[in-house]
Protein backbone atom coordinates (compact mmCIF):
# COMPACT_ATOMS: atom_id res chain seq x y z
CA UNK A 1 0.00 0.00 0.00
CA UNK A 2 2.98 2.33 0.43
CA UNK A 3 4.42 2.16 -3.07
CA UNK A 4 4.68 5.24 -5.25
CA UNK A 5 1.80 4.19 -7.46
CA UNK A 6 -0.73 3.80 -4.67
CA UNK A 7 -3.80 6.03 -4.95
CA UNK A 8 -3.06 7.51 -1.55
CA UNK A 9 0.17 9.02 -2.84
CA UNK A 10 -1.66 10.75 -5.66
CA UNK A 11 -3.76 12.86 -3.29
CA UNK A 12 -1.05 15.30 -2.23
CA UNK A 13 2.60 15.36 -1.27
CA UNK A 14 1.40 16.56 2.12
CA UNK A 15 1.04 12.88 3.04
CA UNK A 16 4.25 11.08 3.93
CA UNK A 17 2.83 7.64 4.66
CA UNK A 18 0.20 5.39 3.18
CA UNK A 19 -3.07 4.56 4.84
CA UNK A 20 -3.24 1.60 7.17
CA UNK A 21 -4.47 -1.35 5.04
CA UNK A 22 -7.60 -1.77 7.16
CA UNK A 23 -8.41 1.94 6.91
CA UNK A 24 -7.81 1.82 3.15
CA UNK A 25 -10.38 -0.97 2.89
CA UNK A 26 -12.76 0.91 5.18
CA UNK A 27 -12.36 4.10 3.14
CA UNK A 28 -12.72 2.49 -0.29
CA UNK A 29 -15.96 2.53 -2.25
CA UNK A 30 -14.84 0.73 -5.41
CA UNK A 31 -16.72 -2.43 -4.43
CA UNK A 32 -20.04 -0.68 -4.97
CA UNK A 33 -19.43 2.56 -6.87
CA UNK A 34 -18.14 0.52 -9.81
CA UNK A 35 -21.87 0.61 -10.65
CA UNK A 36 -21.24 4.19 -11.80
CA UNK A 37 -18.36 3.44 -14.17
CA UNK A 38 -20.17 3.97 -17.47
CA UNK A 39 -21.74 7.18 -16.17
CA UNK A 40 -18.36 8.32 -14.82
CA UNK A 41 -16.82 7.82 -18.26
CA UNK A 42 -19.68 9.67 -19.98
CA UNK A 43 -19.39 12.56 -17.53
CA UNK A 44 -15.62 12.69 -17.96
CA UNK A 45 -15.93 12.77 -21.74
CA UNK A 46 -18.24 15.79 -21.50
CA UNK A 47 -15.81 17.45 -19.07
CA UNK A 48 -12.90 16.85 -21.46
CA UNK A 49 -14.85 18.34 -24.38
CA UNK A 50 -15.71 21.37 -22.25
CA UNK A 51 -12.04 21.84 -21.25
CA UNK A 52 -11.08 21.81 -24.93
CA UNK A 53 -13.90 24.17 -25.98
CA UNK A 54 -12.89 26.74 -23.38
CA UNK A 55 -9.19 26.47 -24.27
CA UNK A 56 -8.16 25.11 -20.89
CA UNK A 57 -6.63 22.20 -22.80
CA UNK A 58 -5.99 21.91 -26.53
CA UNK A 59 -8.49 20.44 -28.95
CA UNK A 60 -6.07 17.58 -29.66
CA UNK A 61 -5.73 16.82 -25.95
CA UNK A 62 -9.50 16.88 -25.57
CA UNK A 63 -9.94 14.40 -28.41
CA UNK A 64 -7.21 12.19 -26.96
CA UNK A 65 -8.98 12.14 -23.58
CA UNK A 66 -12.38 11.37 -25.12
CA UNK A 67 -10.99 8.49 -27.18
CA UNK A 68 -8.98 7.14 -24.26
CA UNK A 69 -12.04 7.18 -22.04
CA UNK A 70 -14.00 5.31 -24.68
CA UNK A 71 -11.29 2.65 -24.73
CA UNK A 72 -11.61 2.32 -20.94
CA UNK A 73 -15.36 1.82 -21.43
CA UNK A 74 -14.85 -0.91 -24.02
CA UNK A 75 -12.23 -2.66 -21.85
CA UNK A 76 -14.66 -2.66 -18.93
CA UNK A 77 -17.48 -4.05 -21.06
CA UNK A 78 -15.17 -6.77 -22.36
CA UNK A 79 -14.12 -7.73 -18.84
CA UNK A 80 -10.53 -6.58 -19.43
CA UNK A 81 -10.62 -3.76 -16.88
CA UNK A 82 -11.52 -4.85 -13.35
CA UNK A 83 -10.30 -2.30 -10.79
CA UNK A 84 -9.77 -3.56 -7.27
CA UNK A 85 -9.57 -2.21 -3.74
CA UNK A 86 -6.23 -0.49 -4.34
CA UNK A 87 -7.99 2.00 -6.63
CA UNK A 88 -10.15 3.32 -3.76
CA UNK A 89 -13.03 4.53 -5.97
CA UNK A 90 -14.32 4.36 -9.52
CA UNK A 91 -13.13 7.88 -10.34
CA UNK A 92 -9.48 7.17 -9.50
CA UNK A 93 -9.74 3.80 -11.25
CA UNK A 94 -10.88 5.31 -14.54
CA UNK A 95 -8.39 8.16 -14.39
CA UNK A 96 -5.55 5.77 -13.57
CA UNK A 97 -6.36 3.50 -16.51
CA UNK A 98 -6.81 6.50 -18.82
CA UNK A 99 -3.34 7.78 -17.92
CA UNK A 100 -1.88 4.36 -18.64
CA UNK A 101 -3.49 4.48 -22.09
CA UNK A 102 -2.82 8.09 -23.17
CA UNK A 103 0.11 9.12 -21.00
CA UNK A 104 0.50 12.38 -19.10
CA UNK A 105 -2.37 14.07 -20.92
CA UNK A 106 -4.61 11.79 -18.86
CA UNK A 107 -3.55 13.76 -15.79
CA UNK A 108 -5.19 16.86 -17.25
CA UNK A 109 -8.68 15.34 -17.12
CA UNK A 110 -9.23 16.38 -13.51
CA UNK A 111 -8.51 20.05 -14.23
CA UNK A 112 -11.31 22.31 -12.91
CA UNK A 113 -13.09 19.37 -11.32
CA UNK A 114 -13.32 17.73 -7.90
CA UNK A 115 -14.42 14.27 -6.99
CA UNK A 116 -17.23 16.02 -5.13
CA UNK A 117 -18.93 17.42 -8.22
CA UNK A 118 -17.81 14.39 -10.23
CA UNK A 119 -19.61 11.86 -8.04
CA UNK A 120 -22.66 14.11 -7.88
CA UNK A 121 -22.78 14.16 -11.67
CA UNK A 122 -22.25 10.40 -11.98
CA UNK A 123 -25.01 9.65 -9.49
CA UNK A 124 -27.49 11.89 -11.26
CA UNK A 125 -26.65 10.38 -14.65
CA UNK A 126 -27.14 6.92 -13.16
CA UNK A 127 -30.44 7.75 -11.49
CA UNK A 128 -31.79 9.61 -14.50
CA UNK A 129 -31.24 6.45 -16.56
CA UNK A 130 -32.77 4.18 -13.92
CA UNK A 131 -35.88 6.35 -13.56
CA UNK A 132 -36.47 5.92 -17.28
CA UNK A 133 -36.15 2.15 -16.91
CA UNK A 134 -38.50 2.04 -13.94
CA UNK A 135 -41.14 4.13 -15.67
CA UNK A 136 -41.06 1.71 -18.60
CA UNK A 137 -41.44 -1.22 -16.21
CA UNK A 138 -44.45 0.45 -14.61
CA UNK A 139 -46.02 0.81 -18.04
CA UNK A 140 -45.46 -2.91 -18.73
CA UNK A 141 -47.01 -3.80 -15.37
CA UNK A 142 -50.01 -1.58 -16.08
CA UNK A 143 -50.42 -3.15 -19.51
CA UNK A 144 -50.60 -6.61 -17.95
CA UNK A 145 -53.19 -5.42 -15.41
CA UNK A 146 -55.23 -3.94 -18.24
CA UNK A 147 -55.08 -7.21 -20.17
CA UNK A 148 -56.37 -9.08 -17.12
CA UNK A 149 -59.04 -6.47 -16.50
CA UNK A 150 -60.23 -6.68 -20.10
CA UNK A 151 -60.85 -10.40 -19.63
CA UNK A 152 -62.78 -9.90 -16.39
CA UNK A 153 -65.07 -6.92 -16.87
CA UNK A 154 -68.13 -8.98 -15.96
CA UNK A 155 -66.39 -11.32 -13.53
CA UNK A 156 -67.60 -10.45 -10.04
CA UNK A 157 -65.47 -10.42 -6.89
CA UNK A 158 -66.44 -9.56 -3.32
CA UNK A 159 -65.40 -6.06 -2.35
CA UNK A 160 -64.16 -5.53 1.20
CA UNK A 161 -63.86 -2.82 3.78
CA UNK A 162 -62.17 -3.69 7.08
CA UNK A 163 -61.55 -7.07 5.39
CA UNK A 164 -65.28 -7.71 5.76
CA UNK A 165 -67.57 -8.37 2.80
CA UNK A 166 -68.95 -4.98 1.73
CA UNK A 167 -70.28 -4.85 -1.85
CA UNK A 168 -69.69 -6.94 -4.97
CA UNK A 169 -67.38 -5.50 -7.62
CA UNK A 170 -66.31 -6.05 -11.16
CA UNK A 171 -62.94 -7.81 -10.94
CA UNK A 172 -61.73 -5.45 -13.67
CA UNK A 173 -62.63 -2.50 -11.44
CA UNK A 174 -60.55 -4.01 -8.64
CA UNK A 175 -57.54 -4.45 -10.93
CA UNK A 176 -57.96 -0.96 -12.35
CA UNK A 177 -57.45 0.45 -8.85
CA UNK A 178 -53.84 -0.76 -9.09
CA UNK A 179 -53.50 0.78 -12.53
CA UNK A 180 -54.42 4.12 -10.96
CA UNK A 181 -51.99 3.65 -8.06
CA UNK A 182 -49.13 2.85 -10.38
CA UNK A 183 -50.09 5.75 -12.65
CA UNK A 184 -49.35 8.03 -9.71
CA UNK A 185 -46.05 6.19 -9.29
CA UNK A 186 -45.23 6.80 -12.95
CA UNK A 187 -46.06 10.47 -12.64
CA UNK A 188 -44.21 10.80 -9.34
CA UNK A 189 -41.03 9.40 -10.86
CA UNK A 190 -41.39 11.96 -13.65
CA UNK A 191 -41.53 14.71 -11.02
CA UNK A 192 -38.46 13.33 -9.27
CA UNK A 193 -36.65 13.24 -12.61
CA UNK A 194 -36.90 17.04 -12.77
CA UNK A 195 -34.83 17.35 -9.59
CA UNK A 196 -32.37 14.69 -10.74
CA UNK A 197 -31.90 16.43 -14.08
CA UNK A 198 -29.66 19.24 -12.71
CA UNK A 199 -25.91 19.28 -13.28
CA UNK A 200 -23.52 19.89 -10.38
CA UNK A 201 -20.49 19.55 -12.69
CA UNK A 202 -18.27 22.60 -12.34
CA UNK A 203 -19.16 23.20 -8.69
CA UNK A 204 -15.68 21.97 -7.83
CA UNK A 205 -14.99 20.83 -4.30
CA UNK A 206 -17.44 23.40 -2.90
CA UNK A 207 -16.62 26.89 -4.22
CA UNK A 208 -16.42 26.62 -8.00
CA UNK A 209 -13.13 27.03 -9.86
CA UNK A 210 -10.72 29.71 -11.09
CA UNK A 211 -10.64 28.18 -14.59
CA UNK A 212 -12.88 29.72 -17.31
CA UNK A 213 -15.17 26.70 -17.56
CA UNK A 214 -18.54 26.58 -19.31
CA UNK A 215 -20.87 24.68 -17.01
CA UNK A 216 -23.87 25.10 -19.28
CA UNK A 217 -22.03 23.58 -22.23
CA UNK A 218 -20.99 20.53 -20.18
CA UNK A 219 -24.56 20.18 -18.92
CA UNK A 220 -25.89 20.39 -22.47
CA UNK A 221 -23.51 17.64 -23.60
CA UNK A 222 -24.85 15.40 -20.82
CA UNK A 223 -28.49 16.23 -21.54
CA UNK A 224 -29.10 18.05 -18.26
CA UNK A 225 -31.90 20.61 -18.39
CA UNK A 226 -30.10 23.05 -16.07
CA UNK A 227 -27.20 23.49 -13.66
CA UNK A 228 -27.02 24.06 -9.92
CA UNK A 229 -27.09 27.77 -9.12
CA UNK A 230 -24.99 27.38 -5.98
CA UNK A 231 -21.75 25.37 -5.83
CA UNK A 232 -22.18 24.48 -2.15
CA UNK A 233 -25.64 23.10 -2.85
CA UNK A 234 -24.39 21.39 -6.00
CA UNK A 235 -21.91 19.13 -4.21
CA UNK A 236 -23.93 18.48 -1.05
CA UNK A 237 -27.51 18.07 -2.28
CA UNK A 238 -28.99 14.60 -1.97
CA UNK A 239 -32.63 15.66 -1.88
CA UNK A 240 -33.08 14.03 -5.26
CA UNK A 241 -31.93 10.66 -3.86
CA UNK A 242 -34.31 10.96 -0.90
CA UNK A 243 -37.18 11.92 -3.20
CA UNK A 244 -36.42 8.95 -5.38
CA UNK A 245 -36.33 6.61 -2.36
CA UNK A 246 -39.70 8.02 -1.26
CA UNK A 247 -41.19 7.45 -4.72
CA UNK A 248 -39.69 3.96 -4.76
CA UNK A 249 -41.19 3.26 -1.34
CA UNK A 250 -44.65 4.17 -2.61
CA UNK A 251 -44.20 1.87 -5.60
CA UNK A 252 -43.40 -0.89 -3.11
CA UNK A 253 -46.44 0.03 -1.00
CA UNK A 254 -48.66 -0.53 -4.01
CA UNK A 255 -46.95 -3.73 -5.10
CA UNK A 256 -47.11 -5.01 -1.53
CA UNK A 257 -50.84 -4.31 -1.25
CA UNK A 258 -51.52 -6.32 -4.39
CA UNK A 259 -49.10 -9.00 -3.17
CA UNK A 260 -51.04 -9.31 0.09
CA UNK A 261 -54.32 -9.68 -1.77
CA UNK A 262 -52.89 -12.39 -4.04
CA UNK A 263 -51.64 -14.24 -0.94
CA UNK A 264 -55.12 -14.10 0.56
CA UNK A 265 -56.84 -15.00 -2.72
CA UNK A 266 -54.62 -18.05 -3.13
CA UNK A 267 -55.41 -19.38 0.36
CA UNK A 268 -57.82 -22.25 0.91
CA UNK A 269 -60.08 -19.88 2.81
CA UNK A 270 -60.58 -17.60 -0.23
CA UNK A 271 -59.74 -19.82 -3.23
CA UNK A 272 -60.17 -16.86 -5.61
CA UNK A 273 -57.03 -17.66 -7.63
CA UNK A 274 -54.93 -20.68 -8.53
CA UNK A 275 -51.18 -20.15 -8.57
CA UNK A 276 -49.41 -21.67 -11.53
CA UNK A 277 -46.30 -23.77 -11.09
CA UNK A 278 -44.11 -21.17 -12.82
CA UNK A 279 -44.61 -18.70 -9.95
CA UNK A 280 -44.96 -20.88 -6.86
CA UNK A 281 -42.96 -23.42 -4.87
CA UNK A 282 -43.80 -26.34 -2.63
CA UNK A 283 -43.07 -27.28 0.94
CA UNK A 284 -40.09 -29.44 1.84
CA UNK A 285 -42.25 -31.65 4.11
CA UNK A 286 -45.89 -30.98 3.14
CA UNK A 287 -46.49 -32.26 -0.39
CA UNK A 288 -49.95 -30.73 -0.72
CA UNK A 289 -48.79 -27.12 -0.39
CA UNK A 290 -48.19 -24.53 -3.08
CA UNK A 291 -46.57 -21.42 -1.66
CA UNK A 292 -47.05 -17.85 -2.99
CA UNK A 293 -43.33 -17.05 -2.91
CA UNK A 294 -43.41 -14.15 -5.39
CA UNK A 295 -45.94 -11.98 -3.54
CA UNK A 296 -44.43 -12.94 -0.18
CA UNK A 297 -40.98 -11.82 -1.30
CA UNK A 298 -42.38 -8.57 -2.68
CA UNK A 299 -44.12 -7.97 0.62
CA UNK A 300 -40.88 -8.69 2.47
CA UNK A 301 -38.64 -6.59 0.24
CA UNK A 302 -40.91 -3.60 0.78
CA UNK A 303 -39.44 -3.15 4.26
CA UNK A 304 -35.96 -3.21 2.76
CA UNK A 305 -36.76 -0.24 0.51
CA UNK A 306 -38.39 1.62 3.40
CA UNK A 307 -35.18 1.07 5.36
CA UNK A 308 -33.09 2.68 2.62
CA UNK A 309 -35.34 5.75 2.66
CA UNK A 310 -34.91 6.06 6.42
CA UNK A 311 -31.15 5.60 6.09
CA UNK A 312 -30.89 8.41 3.53
CA UNK A 313 -32.97 10.75 5.69
CA UNK A 314 -30.80 10.07 8.74
CA UNK A 315 -27.65 10.38 6.62
CA UNK A 316 -28.55 13.95 5.63
CA UNK A 317 -29.97 15.11 8.95
CA UNK A 318 -27.63 17.67 10.51
CA UNK A 319 -24.94 17.25 7.85
CA UNK A 320 -23.03 20.56 7.60
CA UNK A 321 -22.13 22.10 4.26
CA UNK A 322 -20.57 21.12 1.99
CA UNK A 323 -19.37 17.65 0.99
CA UNK A 324 -18.72 15.13 3.78
CA UNK A 325 -17.49 11.55 3.51
CA UNK A 326 -20.82 10.48 5.00
CA UNK A 327 -22.27 11.00 1.52
CA UNK A 328 -20.40 7.94 0.31
CA UNK A 329 -23.11 6.00 2.17
CA UNK A 330 -25.83 7.14 -0.22
CA UNK A 331 -24.67 4.80 -3.01
CA UNK A 332 -25.47 1.37 -1.62
CA UNK A 333 -28.90 2.49 -0.42
CA UNK A 334 -29.65 4.05 -3.78
CA UNK A 335 -28.32 1.15 -5.87
CA UNK A 336 -30.13 -1.47 -3.83
CA UNK A 337 -33.38 0.49 -3.93
CA UNK A 338 -33.22 0.61 -7.72
CA UNK A 339 -32.42 -3.10 -8.07
CA UNK A 340 -35.04 -4.16 -5.54
CA UNK A 341 -37.87 -2.16 -7.11
CA UNK A 342 -36.88 -3.27 -10.60
CA UNK A 343 -36.84 -6.90 -9.49
CA UNK A 344 -40.20 -6.64 -7.75
CA UNK A 345 -41.86 -4.93 -10.70
CA UNK A 346 -40.55 -7.63 -13.02
CA UNK A 347 -41.70 -10.45 -10.73
CA UNK A 348 -45.17 -9.00 -10.17
CA UNK A 349 -45.58 -8.37 -13.90
CA UNK A 350 -44.81 -12.02 -14.62
CA UNK A 351 -47.08 -13.17 -11.79
CA UNK A 352 -50.05 -11.13 -13.03
CA UNK A 353 -49.45 -12.03 -16.67
CA UNK A 354 -48.92 -15.77 -16.43
CA UNK A 355 -48.53 -16.87 -12.82
CA UNK A 356 -52.12 -17.03 -11.62
CA UNK A 357 -55.60 -17.82 -12.85
CA UNK A 358 -58.80 -16.37 -11.44
CA UNK A 359 -61.32 -19.02 -10.39
CA UNK A 360 -64.43 -17.44 -11.88
CA UNK A 361 -66.86 -20.10 -10.62
CA UNK A 362 -65.61 -19.70 -7.07
CA UNK A 363 -65.81 -15.91 -7.37
CA UNK A 364 -69.39 -16.18 -8.62
CA UNK A 365 -70.22 -18.42 -5.69
CA UNK A 366 -68.60 -15.99 -3.26
CA UNK A 367 -70.71 -13.00 -4.31
CA UNK A 368 -73.88 -15.05 -3.89
CA UNK A 369 -73.26 -16.27 -0.35
CA UNK A 370 -73.27 -13.10 1.76
CA UNK A 371 -75.16 -9.92 2.63
CA UNK A 372 -73.08 -7.57 0.47
CA UNK A 373 -76.29 -6.60 -1.37
CA UNK A 374 -77.81 -5.13 1.81
CA UNK A 375 -76.99 -1.54 0.79
CA UNK A 376 -78.94 -2.10 -2.41
CA UNK A 377 -82.02 -3.04 -0.41
CA UNK A 378 -81.75 0.29 1.41
CA UNK A 379 -81.23 2.07 -1.93
CA UNK A 380 -84.30 0.26 -3.30
CA UNK A 381 -86.49 1.61 -0.50
CA UNK A 382 -84.95 5.08 -0.77
CA UNK A 383 -85.77 5.14 -4.49
CA UNK A 384 -89.42 4.43 -3.52
CA UNK A 385 -89.55 7.41 -1.18
CA UNK A 386 -88.50 5.87 2.14
CA UNK A 387 -85.95 8.12 3.91
CA UNK A 388 -82.53 6.45 3.57
CA UNK A 389 -81.77 6.39 7.31
CA UNK A 390 -85.11 4.68 7.97
CA UNK A 391 -84.45 2.23 5.14
CA UNK A 392 -80.95 1.62 6.51
CA UNK A 393 -82.31 0.68 9.94
CA UNK A 394 -85.00 -1.57 8.45
CA UNK A 395 -82.45 -3.50 6.41
CA UNK A 396 -80.20 -3.85 9.45
CA UNK A 397 -83.02 -5.61 11.27
CA UNK A 398 -83.68 -7.82 8.21
CA UNK A 399 -80.05 -8.91 8.10
CA UNK A 400 -80.14 -9.69 11.83
CA UNK A 401 -83.26 -11.85 11.58
CA UNK A 402 -82.07 -13.52 8.38
CA UNK A 403 -78.80 -14.49 10.02
CA UNK A 404 -80.69 -15.96 12.94
CA UNK A 405 -82.84 -17.97 10.51
CA UNK A 406 -79.86 -19.10 8.44
CA UNK A 407 -81.16 -17.32 5.36
CA UNK A 408 -79.70 -14.91 2.80
CA UNK A 409 -81.67 -11.91 1.51
CA UNK A 410 -82.31 -13.66 -1.80
CA UNK A 411 -84.03 -16.50 0.13
CA UNK A 412 -86.76 -14.30 1.64
CA UNK A 413 -90.25 -14.70 0.17
CA UNK A 414 -92.12 -11.71 -1.21
CA UNK A 415 -94.52 -11.93 1.74
CA UNK A 416 -91.57 -11.70 4.12
CA UNK A 417 -90.31 -8.64 2.23
CA UNK A 418 -93.72 -6.99 2.42
CA UNK A 419 -93.88 -7.63 6.17
CA UNK A 420 -90.72 -5.58 6.42
CA UNK A 421 -92.17 -2.74 4.32
CA UNK A 422 -95.13 -2.61 1.90
CA UNK A 423 -92.98 -0.82 -0.72
CA UNK A 424 -91.25 -4.08 -1.62
CA UNK A 425 -92.37 -5.66 -4.88
CA UNK A 426 -91.23 -8.65 -6.93
CA UNK A 427 -88.54 -6.52 -8.56
CA UNK A 428 -86.56 -6.62 -5.30
CA UNK A 429 -85.05 -9.92 -6.41
CA UNK A 430 -83.64 -8.36 -9.54
CA UNK A 431 -82.41 -5.34 -7.57
CA UNK A 432 -80.33 -7.49 -5.19
CA UNK A 433 -78.93 -9.92 -7.76
CA UNK A 434 -75.10 -9.45 -7.61
CA UNK A 435 -74.73 -8.73 -11.33
CA UNK A 436 -77.48 -6.11 -11.13
CA UNK A 437 -75.93 -4.67 -7.96
CA UNK A 438 -72.63 -4.16 -9.76
CA UNK A 439 -74.14 -2.87 -13.01
CA UNK A 440 -76.25 -0.31 -11.14
CA UNK A 441 -73.21 1.47 -9.68
CA UNK A 442 -72.71 3.46 -12.84
CA UNK A 443 -71.50 6.74 -11.37
CA UNK A 444 -68.22 8.06 -12.79
CA UNK A 445 -65.36 5.97 -11.42
CA UNK A 446 -67.74 3.32 -10.11
CA UNK A 447 -67.79 -0.43 -10.62
CA UNK A 448 -70.68 -0.49 -13.11
CA UNK A 449 -69.75 -2.44 -16.21
CA UNK A 450 -70.23 0.55 -18.51
CA UNK A 451 -68.03 2.69 -16.29
CA UNK A 452 -65.37 -0.02 -16.18
CA UNK A 453 -65.28 -0.25 -19.96
CA UNK A 454 -64.85 3.51 -20.19
CA UNK A 455 -62.11 3.42 -17.53
CA UNK A 456 -60.29 0.74 -19.49
CA UNK A 457 -60.42 2.88 -22.62
CA UNK A 458 -59.08 5.89 -20.76
CA UNK A 459 -56.26 3.86 -19.24
CA UNK A 460 -55.24 2.33 -22.56
CA UNK A 461 -55.34 5.73 -24.24
CA UNK A 462 -53.09 7.10 -21.50
CA UNK A 463 -50.54 4.36 -22.04
CA UNK A 464 -50.54 4.94 -25.80
CA UNK A 465 -50.02 8.67 -25.39
CA UNK A 466 -47.00 8.13 -23.16
CA UNK A 467 -45.47 5.39 -25.34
Amino acid sequence: MGNASSPQQTWSQRFEAALHPAIARFNASIDFDIELIEFDITGSQAHARMLAKTGIISAAEGEQLVKGLEQVRQEYRAGQFNPGIDEEDVHFAVERRLTELVGDVGKKLHTARSRNDQVGTDTRLYLRHQIGQLRQQIREFQSVLLDQATQHIETLIPGYTHLQRAQPLSLAHHLLAYVEMTQRDWERLGDVYKRVDISPLGSGALAGTTFPIDRHYAAELLGFSRVYENSLDGVSDRDFAIEFACAASLIMVHLSRLAEEVILWASEEFRFVTLKDSCATGSSIMPQKKNPDVPELVRGKTGRVFGHLQALLVLMKGLPLAYNKDLQEDKEALFDTVKTVQGCLEAMTILMREGLEFRTERLNQAVNEDFSNATDVADYLAAKGVPFREAYNLVGKVVKTSLAAGKLLKDLTLDEWKQIHPAFEVDIYEAIAPRRVVAARNSFGGTGFDQVRQALERARSRLKQDA
